[in-house]
């Protein structure tokens, strides 16, 4: 994929009847089928089920097996529940029989309330002055670890610019600590609130257990340590575009016994706070054969 027009044709599901929509899967450099892409066609089948103009306000979900990139997966959406205010979903996908994934998600009325949010952190670094995925594949290509450069290598929709670009080869251990700026490839106008929560869910998949590896990254990388996303849930906060760049601020809390835990809040450039995502994920060192 190259932009978000062929982003979108992956997200939008072929609807099967009696609520079972199929979709198919994309390579984004690694084994298994993508949790991003997952999590945003199960949003996309739930959302097709929504006939009174809510809009969904948070997600729940677990990666229970390995999608085959191979097979389509179908998707089935359950109404649990259409109240006075609130409607509730739950979307199960599957390959063959096997269930590989479940969702749970809850679509609100529009409220008005009270508000407030947390700030944005001061001082971070602006988009322009740091180097994209692309960029870094570019200028260090031929320096990096190998698995790091066959997935900065892959084409996306999305460009990735870190706050901080760390030097694989100096292994040391740092702060559980990941800032990313992310914006869409291509045009990204007119874009409806549902579809822009598909995906920013899509998008929310990348980076976040970075931040669990960062406190052991003298002894532990992507290349030795087996890492697939468990749980995924997030909450949406605000309507918000992607004509500009957004933040994914991201810590780490805990990792133990195998997993890691880490939340992030997504931010506009001004500071506005779109929503948050928490995630654990598995973080088993590889044997040595």
């Amino acid at each position: 994929m190259k932009d978000t027009k062929e982003l979108i044709n992956i997200l939008t599901l072929t609807e099967e009847g009696n609520n079972n929509f199929s979709g198919i899967s994309k390579d984004i450099g690694s084994p298994n089928v993508f949790g991003g892409q997952v999590l945003a066609q199960s949003l996309n089948a739930a959302y097709r089920t929504i006939n009174n103009e809510r809009i969904l306000h948070s997600l729940h979900s677990y990666f229970l097996e390995p999608g085959d990139l191979t097979i389509p997966i179908t998707y089935n959406v359950q109404t649990i529940r259409d109240g006075g205010s609130f409607s509730t979903r739950r979307v199960t996908a599957t390959q063959k029989d096997r269930t590989i994934f479940i969702l749970a998600c809850s679509f609100h009325k529009k409220e008005e309330g009270y508000e407030h949010q947390m700030e944005m952190k001061e001082k971070i670094k602006q988009p322009e002055a740091l180097l994209s995925w692309t960029e870094m594949f570019d200028q260090f290509g031929d320096f990096l670890p190998k698995k790091m450069r066959a997935f900065l290598s892959v084409e996306r929709p999305i460009d990735f610019k870190p706050v901080e670009i760390l030097n694989p080869i100096e292994l040391k251990d740092l702060p559980p600590v990941v800032d990313v700026w992310f914006k869409l490839k291509g045009d990204s106008s007119n874009l409806s609130l549902a579809l822009k929560q598909q995906i920013l869910t899509y998008i929310s998949d990348y980076n976040i257990l970075t931040a669990c590896l960062y406190p052991n990254a003298s002894k532990a990388h992507f290349g030795n340590t087996h890492m697939v996303s468990l749980d995924h849930s997030m909450w949406f906060y605000r309507d918000f575009d992607f004509d500009d760049w957004l933040l994914f601020s991201i810590e780490s809390p805990n990792s133990n016994a195998a997993r890691g835990f880490a939340y992030g809040n997504i931010f506009t450039r001004e500071g506005k706070l779109v929503a948050s995502v928490t995630q654990e994920g598995l973080m088993r060192p590889k044997r040595k054969a």
